[in-house]
């Protein structure tokens, strides 16, 4: 085996309740804009020429609060609530006497989280409160408040908590279309429990898509230093608005290794708006399975480049099949914003409003069409999610992506690239 083999990273999602850290890979961390927030004064320079994020940090850290969870105690079967080693251990082993089991406890968990309104509204991780029975919020000047979960939706791992407060502090909200790879951005948090600690670092890459992960999210890329209970935090730009919610790390330890990712704060405050207006998350649907165009399938398809959609099932009856979409069918646009990748198109159909018409700009045999499609919606909780190899796991967006088979191949006329 070589070393890079030896070192290769498996891919998995661990649990708020244990601040973000149970074995490797990635890992989450454990309405309206905000009006009226006090404008942030862009961190000055350094002698050396470093940004200086003292101002920011002033301006915008009271907005930013620890949130403490209980959730609800593990059944602890045949679990012994002695040691060996430990006298009663040894006093129910000497007289034969049945050890009984451990009462099971309440388990704890920590995140971070920002204020959006001055009301009470709190944006946070839906892993650092799916589950909880209790959920406490610390603000900077340590009042503690009791807090309601308004809603939370695992695929963008995005939730809403409400306090009862007024006249709070608020962020100031970005616009992350504008970040750039190289930019600098800071970090709010309370990892490990240390509250109200900054990190900064630049902008690594931006709309990145996470191998294996059930939610298309188009991920803000840094090396922003994030640890178990940074989860929910906010990624400041430089200008002190929030660009991202930070969520999830790359690790082959739990910790910090210089890869961390950021939920986009414009996708977090769409699904914020529909929890606190309907109570859930709506999404659109298309009805189609899709895999990714490489080159050699490009060439197959008479493409200039690899780009696009390819479409190899389309479920009877769906708005796909209404539209005229057929297997085979590369999509290379979608409401008139491109399809680079494949994992583009599951975000373009669940941002579009269920009813709306969606246009699809499509390659058909050599040449391009344009379709007109009226999207459905999916139940709440109900998203895209990019099956694992070999597996084509129903598209909770209506769309899955997978590889095609040999017969597929055959079927659409393709002569390579399908392995």
């Amino acid at each position: 085996m070589t070393k890079t083999n030896a070192l290769a990273v498996a891919i998995a999602l661990t649990a708020a309740a244990t601040l973000g850290y149970t074995g490797s890979e990635y890992f989450p961390i454990a309405s309206s804009h905000a009006v009226g927030a006090p404008a942030a004064t862009a961190p000055a320079s350094t002698p050396r020429g470093l940004p200086d994020f003292t101002k920011l940090v002033e301006s915008q850290g009271p907005a930013v609060v620890h949130i403490g969870v209980t959730q609800r105690p593990v059944a602890s079967e045949g679990q012994s609530p002695f040691s060996p080693g430990d006298p009663m251990y040894d006093f129910f082993r000497r007289f034969q006497i049945p050890i009984p089991d451990a009462v099971p406890m309440p388990r704890q968990g920590l995140g971070s989280g920002f204020i959006v309104s001055p009301d009470g509204y709190i944006l946070t991780n839906a892993h650092v409160v799916l589950e909880a029975t209790e959920v406490t919020v610390t603000l900077v000047d340590k009042r503690e408040f009791k807090a309601k979960v308004i809603g939370a939706d695992r695929r963008t791992d995005v939730a809403v908590v409400k306090i009862d407060a007024k006249n709070l502090p608020v962020v100031r909200i970005g616009d992350p279309s504008k970040l750039k790879p190289g930019e600098w951005v800071a970090a709010i948090g309370s990892p490990f429990g240390f509250d109200n600690s900054v990190t900064a670092g630049i902008v690594s890459a931006t709309a990145r898509a996470l191998p294996a992960s059930e939610n298309y999210v188009p991920f803000i890329q840094t090396d922003v230093a994030i640890n178990p209970g940074n989860s929910g935090g906010p990624l400041f730009n430089m200008n002190g608005e929030v660009v991202g919610i930070n969520s999830q790390i790359y690790s082959r330890t739990g910790g910090y290794m210089g890869l961390s990712f950021s939920i986009p704060i414009d996708a977090a405050i769409k699904v914020k708006n529909d929890l606190v207006e309907h109570g859930k998350v709506r999404r659109g649907r298309l009805g189609v399975t899709v895999q990714a165009v490489d080159g050699a399938l490009a060439d197959s398809f008479g493409l200039d480049r690899a780009a696009g959609a390819l479409v190899s099932a389309v479920e009877p009856g769906s708005p796909a099949a209404t539209a005229g979409l057929q297997p085979g069918d590369i999509i290379l646009s979608a409401g008139g914003k491109p399809i680079e990748n494949s994992t583009d198109l599951p975000r373009i159909v669940s941002e579009t409003a269920p009813g709306a018409a969606l246009s699809l700009r499509v390659w058909r045999k050599g040449a391009g069409r344009d379709l007109r499609a009226t999207v459905g919606e999916w139940a709440a909780e109900r998203v895209a999610a990019t099956p694992t190899a070999g597996e084509a796991a129903p598209g909770r967006l209506g769309v899955v992506v997978h590889r095609l088979a040999p017969g597929e191949r055959r079927s659409y006329g393709v002569q390579t690239g399908g392995g």
